[in-house]
């Protein structure tokens, strides 16, 4: 009883077709023109009722039914058109209908193979049926059965084609989605951590001054309240993945960030065209690049460049710190960050560890307006 309730509470079609499936039940009314002039018997009546009962769900189940489901359904269906051949040639729409469920088979050959295998079944049947009977039996067969299949089989194929686009739709999505979680993820995980920093050492420099130099003490709290709420634009920006000040804010912050660690800062800057994703990329290296020379180098001279080179922008990042050769460069988050949205825009960042660490990154340079010809 379980059973028979779950199987009544599903939907008896899938929710793609429609109505439209009850509206072609409406075909089965050419069983019952013959009894506009013949009245049944009470025998050919009950069978009549008996095979529309096993005609219905066999029917609904077709539109359910995957693989062999679906010749076992034509199959179904034109056996019961050939046992009423000789009795009423009404029965040729269950050949029809079996035309139709042809649309099951998602192979477009195999789905023709089978609408002509249902075709040449009626001819076959229809041999069975005398007079005018066999030629009311046929000719529904031939003229409605090859055009209602194909269509029926048309129809599947763009709804299964709609149904991948979609699906393939939702997959972008998700990617994208991902994507810019991570692009988040990198970007909070740089600016909090570059900015973090800086705010750790005006605080302590503060602490330091507290009893000493109440002014300088003052100055080094009112840096500190603007570095945070500089690290709040940049959290806000970084979400909405603007940034307005680009590689030029990120210079300044790194000049503040350096001269609280009394790092020397030398700075060999070319003015070079960049496209907005290639400065937000340069920008958010820089500032990767000082916070690691502030927490973990130390090193007490930086040098940064940016030249133009065979139509790259290049950046150098390099620092007298501790690093001598490449066991000395620890691979965590910002730098693997750093080289996805370098290699985004189409750049590459090279490492050396020789006196110190030196970061080069080559992105391509923005042509400058009026360079076509």
């Amino acid at each position: 009883m379980n059973r028979i309730r779950q199987l009544l509470a599903r939907p008896w079609l899938p929710a793609e077709h429609g109505r439209m499936p009850y509206f072609w039940l409406l075909s089965l009314a050419y069983m019952g023109w013959k009894y506009a002039y013949v009245a049944p018997g009470a025998l050919e009546l009950a069978m009549l009722v008996l095979t529309l009962a096993v005609f219905l769900p066999l029917y609904l189940a077709s539109y359910w039914a995957r693989g062999w489901q679906v010749w076992a359904c034509m199959l179904a269906g034109c056996l019961l058109g050939a046992a009423w051949v000789r009795w009423n040639p009404g029965a040729a729409t269950f050949f029809i209908f079996a035309c139709a469920m042809a649309a099951g088979i998602e192979r477009m050959q195999h789905a023709m193979l089978a609408i002509g295998a249902v075709i040449g079944f009626g001819l076959l049947v229809s041999l069975q049926a005398e007079g005018n009977m066999r030629f009311m039996f046929l000719m529904p067969i031939l003229t409605a059965g090859l055009p209602v299949g194909v269509g029926a089989v048309m129809d599947a194929r763009l709804r299964r084609s709609r149904q991948a686009l979609m699906r393939k739709q939702e997959e972008v999505e998700h990617m994208a989605t991902i994507a810019e979680r991570e692009r988040i993820s990198r970007d909070l995980h740089d600016l909090l951590g570059h900015s973090l920093s800086l705010i750790a050492l005006k605080a302590e420099l503060a602490r330091k001054l507290a009893h000493r130099d109440a002014d300088a003490c003052a100055r080094e709290a009112a840096d500190i309240e603007a570095s945070a709420r500089q690290a709040l634009a940049e959290v806000r920006a970084a979400v909405t993945g603007y940034r307005e000040k680009g590689l030029a804010s990120a210079l300044a912050s790194a000049r503040a960030s350096l001269a609280a660690a009394d790092v020397r800062l030398e700075e060999k800057l070319e003015r070079v065209e960049l496209a907005p994703a290639a400065e937000n990329v340069l920008a958010l290296a820089l500032r990767e690049a000082v916070t690691n020379i502030v927490r973990h180098a130390g090193a007490r001279r930086c040098c940064v460049s940016l030249a133009l080179e065979q139509g790259l922008a290049v950046l150098r990042i390099a620092d007298d710190g501790q690093a001598r050769s490449e066991a000395d460069i620890r691979h965590g988050n910002g730098l693997s960050g750093m080289r996805e949205r370098v290699a985004s825009v189409g750049g590459r960042l090279a490492l050396r560890a020789q006196a110190g660490l030196e970061l080069e990154l080559r992105v391509p340079a923005a042509i400058p307006q009026g360079a076509h010809r």
